[in-house]
């Protein structure tokens, strides 16, 4: 589970909205719905064109961005948004992961393909799977090779990329593009999906068609004491903890979100704080540089607030969003949920 926001943390100023266990914004309940129908008015003209042409701000960790954002632009089919999603996919950041078949490292390189492709990307005379600066190069290096390989295929060239690493180059050769193989086939959808989660967006993010939906489930929970752990279960007494409260919101209108905060993050695009819409979910965490210190999540409902289940001894309820902890917020869509390595429990 997320690290919880800890009883006290943000001091009095979160305490003086409360009255009741519900606060004064509980009490609104016209409010939240003039706020969120006005604010989704205002939102009718925003365009939904996105294009995956850089990195999101903190989408990628500190640590790596610089090598993701260089090495994604190897060649014209490979992106940074493309190659985040690759090794997100692959370790979930983590440089020190081995699968059960043996792949090792961040970039998750089988031996064998390592031993041809790996390459010595920061020049210290050795070319180590499980250093990044190595391994994210060779990634890079591999995708552009394969895109190469498949150059003369009709149809998309990221999707026949894609499908040649999953599937290899002559499968896509052979069926003119993206074979029919289920596993190939799901793997490019999700990578592709999960791209759009790295990249920045260029304008207005779309608004997110079940976010009503999900606003309306929170609210319902209104003052139900906070359960670390928590996912509303008849056995927790319908109690949540805040990643369990914000899962089950969405779950309500028929989007499946993994179990832990950090994991939610990449669930759609990043809005920026001033395109924030009612819906979206805010994020807090305690490196600012690093998407894997998420320990909070909550809804935001417009005008600086959110609904969370915010500590041990407190209940769902409305807090404010501008915190030194704030992260920054993602739009839920379907196909970005759908995306994610991580299953939802």
């Amino acid at each position: 589970m997320e690290g919880r926001r800890m009883a006290g943390f943000g001091g009095g100023s979160r305490k003086t909205w409360l009255i009741g266990g519900v606060g004064v914004f509980g009490a609104g309940v016209m409010f939240l719905a003039l706020l969120v129908v006005g604010t989704y008015s205002a939102a009718a003209s925003m365009t939904g064109a996105q294009q995956a042409v850089g990195l999101a701000p903190n989408a990628v960790p500190a640590l790596y961005q610089p090598l993701v954002q260089q090495w994604g632009a190897l060649c014209p089919t490979l992106t940074p948004p493309v190659l985040a999603a690759q090794l997100y996919q692959e370790s979930g950041w983590n440089p020190q992961a081995r699968s059960p078949t043996g792949a090792e490292g961040i970039a998750q390189f089988e031996p064998g393909t390592w031993a041809t492709h790996g390459v010595d990307g920061n020049g210290d005379g050795t070319a180590d799977p499980w250093d990044p600066s190595d391994a994210i190069p060779s990634a890079a290096t591999y995708d552009c090779q394969l895109a190469h390989d498949v150059r003369g295929v009709q149809g998309d060239a990221v999707d026949d990329m894609l499908a040649a690493y999953n599937a290899g180059p002559y499968s896509v050769i052979h069926y003119g593009g993206v074979p029919p193989y289920a596993e190939t086939q799901g793997y490019v959808k999700r990578i592709r999906a999960l791209a759009v989660s790295f990249a920045a967006p260029v304008g207005r993010v779309a608004p997110s068609q079940q976010a009503a939906g999900a606003i309306y489930y929170a609210q319902s929970k209104l003052g139900t004491p906070y359960l670390w752990g928590g996912t509303g279960t008849s056995a927790e007494d319908g109690r949540f903890d805040c990643s369990g409260l914000t899962q089950a919101a969405y779950h309500s209108v028929g989007i499946q979100l993994p179990r832990v905060a950090n994991d939610q993050w990449n669930a759609g695009p990043h809005p920026s704080r001033d395109q924030l819409l009612p819906g979206d979910l805010v994020f807090f965490a305690t490196d600012l540089s690093d998407p894997r210190s998420i320990h909070h999540v909550g809804i935001y409902v417009g005008g600086g607030y959110m609904l969370d289940a915010p500590h041990t001894g407190a209940v769902i309820r409305f807090d404010p969003i501008d915190e030194a902890d704030y992260f920054g917020a993602t739009r839920v869509t379907q196909a970005g949920a759908e995306a994610l390595p991580t299953t939802a429990s």
